[in-house]
């Protein structure tokens, strides 16, 4: 598998060769840590114009918390987090689930996740988002009781 190839296509134009490389991505992170040396890149990728690539970048730097013993994660966190503010619902919904896979290693961020999710501006979604939006982030906090 050539990991240059598919990190490319995460920004790829065409969005059912992206969301594949993700899918591929991901699971390659569930099974190991190869992907772990990325982790900062993936973080970078949440600052990207398209709404996509900011999820797909988000979506990976989180499954990478279970091998990081470096403190990577928890030292890209809160600009990676900025993705909690997004215009786009739905990329604050992938958001909100892709942190489920950060909570159970990384307790010591609790906090910090806990207060991003709590000082979220739901008011700005449109009203058949809000109230998803709203159980994902209870879903979120139960998580972290």
């Amino acid at each position: 598998m050539d990991m240059e190839f598919l990190m490319s296509m995460l920004t790829a134009k065409d969005t059912k060769q992206a969301y594949g490389a993700l899918l591929e991505l991901e699971h390659l992170s569930e099974e190991s840590d190869d992907l772990y040396p990325y982790t900062e890149r993936f973080a970078e990728m949440v600052s990207d114009r398209a709404w996509a690539v900011r999820c797909r970048g988000f979506r990976l730097f989180c499954k990478q918390a279970r091998w990081d013993e470096a403190g990577v994660i928890d030292r890209n966190l809160d600009r990676a987090l900025t993705i909690l503010e997004d215009e786009k619902p739905t990329a604050v919904r992938q958001a909100l689930a892709a942190l489920l896979d950060v909570v159970p290693y990384k307790r010591e961020l609790w906090l910090a996740v806990r207060q991003r999710v709590e000082a979220m501006d739901l008011s700005r979604y449109k009203d058949s988002m809000a109230p998803l939006i709203e159980k994902d982030i209870q879903r979120l906090l139960e998580v972290m009781q």
